[in-house]
């Protein structure tokens, strides 16, 4: 069918293999034989060559009914992977919670998470820009290339977390014939090869990859669900017993919103007129029903943990090797749904690392030089070493990095709605690359800060606890209180900083 532009519409809105890209814009900074590979590459059948260029409404293809479910299928797929599994061992390994309480905090946290990046989806399509560029709107042109540098060192991380995974379980069942580094190369070489074609590709690869996953973790249910001990109770009490669940909810409030700084890049190909209402619900039914149903799988197996033997040693060697223990009572197949279930993390960090690659151009000029492709694969590379370098400290990453990492995002989300609700008016989104036109800044930066000041009061962390942690009984509170500064500092700022600057 076409729409009212004549253009064809597809199942899915997918970019155009014809788009200009900024690589193209500075091909008299780039060196001859870089023109002339990529000139050759993205000319092949369904590459994406534009990068962070604004798609124009007239490039927009009108989406079918199998491209509003595929908002859905895109989360859906994406996070129903063996690191989301991870996270829910955590409870019970890390916070000693119980399956109760665990999965209470899980539950709670994810909807939270999933609130947050659910509404920076609804920008995509309204704006037709990706999320940090979208951002300049509300941080000021230059501010904002902090929140992308900070979004990159986010993206990278979660990639080399699932190659960590993804790699454990590889080398457990190959019984260690096959190493965790080996391991860790497979995930990599695969995600930089899904990731480097562009948005068509993966969305087609996100539209199936969910099927294999969610028979394979039903799989784990039957054979290990007769040992996840359902009824372990948390082994902490009082004030301690609190400050667990409130870590612990955190936690998991941090990884579903870890993708809000990149939710508005998948929807760029959507008209201008998509009910944003209906952009919000379906992505947040997609982010909800796939992390509740991995971390409830991972909560059991973490309680199963306390009164299994085999899955303690099996933890012991490594997260990968306890859910492969999982699969012991299969046999051969289990092996084989393992090896399923591994691979299934390429889902994950295949959209983190094509959303970190733009994000290597919007941080400047020098970024675009190099096309986006170029930019997956320095990406790639970085994530391969970080994951062979860090392939024994897992549970560490996990508990610092994400905490870290949703101090700013939340922060920065509560900015945008601040920004969103008192003072933007109507938006043009055509000069989204003229720093003239965007707002100076001071205003969000300054809050974006005093929002850090408030995290580094309210952390807990191994290295550092803030005093207001310790006040509040040991729980990791930095982002509540790194959200509550921020929210306090920004109205006065901006609303000063619109009467000096005027924009």
């Amino acid at each position: 069918m076409e729409n009212e532009k004549g253009i064809v519409a597809s199942s899915s809105p997918v970019p155009s293999t014809s788009a200009k890209s900024p690589s193209k814009e500075a091909e008299d900074r780039s060196p001859g034989l870089m023109q002339r590979w990529n000139t050759r590459i993205e000319s092949l059948a369904g590459f994406e060559a534009r990068g962070m260029a604004r798609v124009p409404d007239d490039e927009r293809q009108a989406p079918s009914a199998m491209a509003m479910l595929q908002m859905l299928l895109l989360w859906f797929s994406a996070n129903l992977t063996i690191n989301n599994l991870a996270v829910g061992l955590l409870g019970p390994l890390v916070f000693s919670l119980g399956f109760r309480d665990s999965a209470m905090c899980a539950v709670v946290g994810i909807f939270l998470g999933a609130m947050s990046t659910a509404y920076m989806s609804t920008w995509g399509a309204l704006s037709g820009n990706r999320t940090m560029v979208v951002l300049r709107y509300f941080f000021g042109y230059y501010p904002s290339k902090l929140t992308t540098l900070l979004n990159i060192i986010l993206m990278v991380g979660y990639g080399t977390i699932d190659c960590i995974i993804g790699g454990q379980v590889l080398s457990a069942v190959s019984g260690g014939s096959m190493t965790i580094a080996v391991g860790v190369i497979v995930v990599a070489v695969m995600e930089c090869l899904i990731a480097s074609v562009g948005l068509k590709f993966f969305h087609i690869y996100e539209r199936f990859a969910w099927l294999p996953q969610l028979i394979v973790l039903f799989v784990l249910i039957g054979s290990a669900g007769p040992n996840f001990n359902a009824s372990l109770e948390s082994s902490v009490t009082g004030a301690a017993l609190a400050s667990s669940r409130l870590s612990f909810l955190s936690l998991q409030l941090y990884v579903p919103n870890s993708w809000g700084a990149a939710a508005s890049d998948f929807y760029v190909y959507y008209p201008a007129s998509t009910p944003r209402r209906k952009i919000f619900m379906l992505t947040l039914g997609g982010l909800c029903l796939s992390f509740w149903f991995v971390n409830l799988i991972g909560i059991g197996l973490g309680c199963g943990v306390v009164a299994l033997p085999a899955w303690s040693d099996a933890y012991a060697i490594s997260s990968g090797a306890l859910i492969t223990a999982g699969y012991a009572p299969l046999g051969g197949f289990g092996k084989f749904c393992a090896v399923i279930i591994a691979l299934g993390g390429i889902a994950n960090c295949v959209p983190g690392t094509y959303s970190a690659a733009i994000g290597c151009q919007i941080m400047g000029r020098w970024g675009q030089i190099l096309p986006r492709w170029v930019w997956v694969v320095v990406l790639c590379i970085i994530q391969l070493i970080c994951g062979v370098a860090g392939r024994n400290q897992l549970f560490v990453i996990f508990t610092n990095f994400l905490a870290l990492m949703g101090y700013w995002l939340m922060t920065m989300i509560c900015i945008v709605v601040e920004e969103h609700l008192i003072f933007q008016g109507e938006l043009d989104w055509t000069p989204w690359d003229d720093k003239r036109k965007m707002p100076v800044g001071l205003a969000a930066l300054t809050a974006f800060l005093l929002g850090w000041m408030g995290a580094i009061l309210g952390m807990y962390q191994v290295w550092y606890v803030g005093p207001l942690a310790l006040a509040c009984g040991g729980a990791d509170v930095g982002m509540w209180f790194g959200c509550l500064f921020a929210l306090i500092a920004f109205p006065p700022l901006r609303w000063v900083e619109k009467r000096v600057v005027g924009r």
